[in-house]
């Protein structure tokens, strides 16, 4: 079974979840959201100001260069 299926903590993980893709299955499961993104050596949208996640640019690259201006 899919943590979504068994989160305890989903509703209160989609009220503060920044990612603007509602429609993707991890939303509001933490813990399924960093292991997708963290096996395409990217970080969640949670790491980004909501202007930054708009880019849907999850590269850690992107992470580094939006930090370092």
């Amino acid at each position: 079974m899919s943590a979504n299926k068994t989160c305890v903590n989903i509703d209160i993980n989609n009220s503060g979840c920044p990612c603007t893709n509602l429609r993707c299955p991890k939303h509001g499961v933490c813990c399924e959201c960093i292991a997708h993104h963290k096996n395409k050596d990217q970080l969640p949208a949670c790491y980004f100001t909501a202007e930054q996640e708009k880019t849907y640019d999850r590269s850690i690259d992107y992470f580094i260069k939006c930090r370092t201006r």
